[in-house]
């Protein structure tokens, strides 16, 4: 059986069934080290006696890091190989990890955190995931390209979720008699060896996913690739702004404060989002065969900000519960979309420029906007993030149909334009 090719050639489908299993695997293992960083770093760093500052600063340099290999990666990847590439960001993430598993003194976990690209954002957002975008458009069809992305995007969110559920292992190791700081050290040297076999299974991957021919030389893109990602640059530059606005610790401690829920109610909120977030990245796929990909990103994403506009007017706690699950059912349906619209645009051999120069944008964004959302809350109102995200990402939105409406990916050319 034979399965066409993004490129338009055609390629035997339990090559490319091998290659998005390998992909699929290593994505999640990194999501769910991610994930389990995310909830656990901060309190394993203040048990090794570090204060708050400095647990910031080992954060801080891990996400610093972790743009700066997404920036060599934009730039080099496909030079290299981005199978080469993706071995040795595993490996030195696996040094990372083990390196938060092991090392006491600030100074050094800093630097280990900055090599290994320790991610405490909870999501897999780094390096690796811009390679992941660039190849996956290689080992599909344009028509199944949708549905990878969106499998691919369910596989992150089940990572990150039993990632940080398995923060309370070292509770359950306590049981048994083990320290709890031996525990974390156990968690974070599980993920440090899940990291390295990732980098083994690289070695699967078949040569499908690199760069053959018209690659990028001495770092040039051409004209009409540098006008694309300028306008995505500042299009997902603003969104990822707004994004920082609404990072789900701000609105946890918003419903916490607002509506005096217990820290129970509030993970069981969060957790029905992350589940209805899983389940909208199916339903992107699907909607988009239908009415296309900017549609579906669009359609989809401008009311779920204004359903979180709308949060802070409900008249109690389960009335803002509702809103707020509401716009976590259409939020993320513009994820598997928007990867696979931006990769669909533009040549093959361009991909890891654009999948680079934008998720580095994004990092920019997400770290942004938390500071200017957390001095608003306490300046203005609780609610202004909320209000002032929400709106940012309509912006986003609109700018986003008007620019890019009449530009369509490959597989919708043959539809008549709306």
């Amino acid at each position: 059986m034979m399965s066409g090719g993004a490129d338009g050639v055609r390629i035997p489908a339990n090559l490319t069934t091998k290659d998005a299993r390998l992909f699929f695997v290593t994505a999640f293992v990194r999501s769910a080290a991610a994930g389990l960083t995310g909830v656990a770093a901060a309190i394993v760093l203040g048990e090794r006696g570090l204060t708050v500052a400095q647990s910031g600063y080992v954060i801080g340099a891990g996400l610093t890091g972790t743009a700066v290999a997404t920036a060599i990666v934009t730039a080099a990847a496909d030079r290299l190989g981005r199978r080469r590439t993706l071995a040795v960001l595993a490996v030195l993430s696996a040094c990372g990890y083990a390196g938060l598993a092991t090392v006491e003194r600030f100074p050094y976990l800093a630097a280990v955190a900055f090599v290994g690209m320790v991610n405490a954002m909870g999501r897999d957002r780094g390096a690796a995931a811009t390679i992941d975008q660039a190849a996956l458009p290689a080992i599909t069809s344009a028509e199944r390209r949708t549905w990878t992305f969106a499998w691919y995007n369910v596989v992150l969110d089940a990572g990150q979720t039993i990632g940080s559920a398995a923060a309370a292992l070292p509770l359950l190791l306590g049981t048994f008699g083990i320290a709890r700081a031996s525990g974390h050290a156990v968690t974070f040297a599980a993920c440090a060896a899940g990291l390295a076999l990732s980098a083994v299974a690289y070695a699967g991957v078949s040569a499908r996913v690199e760069v053959v021919r018209g690659g990028l030389t001495g770092g040039r893109v051409d004209a009409a690739t540098r006008a694309i990602a300028s306008r995505l640059v500042l299009l997902f530059g603003l969104d990822s702004l707004g994004s920082g606005f609404l990072n789900s610790a701000l609105l946890a401690f918003w419903f916490f404060e607002r509506y005096h829920l217990t820290e129970a109610h509030v993970a069981a909120l969060f957790a029905a989002a992350r589940l209805l977030n899983a389940l909208s990245h199916l339903l992107a796929a699907w909607l988009a065969r239908r009415i296309g990909l900017v549609h579906t990103m669009v359609l989809t994403h401008l009311p779920s900000s204004v359903f979180l506009m709308l949060v802070p007017l409900a008249p109690g706690a389960a009335g803002a519960a509702a809103l707020f699950l509401a716009r976590e059912a259409l939020v993320e349906m513009d994820v598997p979309t928007r990867q696979s619209y931006v990769m669909a645009i533009v040549a093959p051999e361009q991909r890891t420029f654009v999948s680079g120069v934008t998720n580095v944008t994004r990092l920019a964004g997400w770290a942004v906007g938390p500071i200017v959302a957390g001095a608003l809350m306490q300046g203005i109102a609780s609610s202004t993030p909320l209000l002032v995200g929400g709106g940012l990402k309509i912006a986003y939105d609109v700018l986003l149909y008007v620019q890019f409406r009449r530009l369509r990916p490959p597989e919708e050319t043959d539809t008549p334009e709306p």
